[in-house]
């Protein structure tokens, strides 16, 4: 089962570079809109969630393809895909879309790893993951 998340976004004026298009370090922060969305969508999966169990998630690797431009006024539409994978770690994969003209904008993905409260790497999923998944039916391929 595919889980993925929706979520439209306007291009603001504090996004945009001297090009007049949204500055490429902006799309990061879309890809970050697209996680909280997802988690509110999916629940027990969100940033409020890991707080709740003791664990963070630090972006540990980010690979950002840019297709073509987004400008002030346009609407961001960020789709956010969870990538189910063995271990202690959240991959998701990010395509971001122009709503007018539906381009292809950025294609994008990031891998989370798990910590603790000792900032500890943990190799093992915490709890409240493993239930999450189970509730969803996801299943690694």
């Amino acid at each position: 089962m595919k889980l993925e998340d929706v979520i439209k976004i306007p291009v603001k004026f504090s996004e945009i570079d001297s090009m007049g298009r949204a500055w490429h370090g902006s799309y990061i922060k879309y890809m970050e809109d697209g996680r909280e969305a997802f988690g509110r969508h999916f629940p027990g999966i969100g940033y409020a969630d890991m707080v709740k169990a003791g664990i963070l998630a630090p972006i540990v690797d980010v690979h950002v393809k840019y297709y073509g431009p987004l400008e002030l006024n346009d609407v961001a539409v960020i789709r956010t895909t969870y990538v189910p994978k063995l271990g202690a770690r959240l991959d998701f994969r990010y395509e971001i879309r122009r709503e007018r003209d539906d381009a292809l904008c950025c294609r994008a993905s990031t891998i989370q790893l798990f910590i603790d409260q000792k900032q500890q790497l943990m190799l093992d999923e915490p709890q409240y993951y493993i239930d999450w998944k189970q509730r969803n039916g996801v299943v690694i391929d």
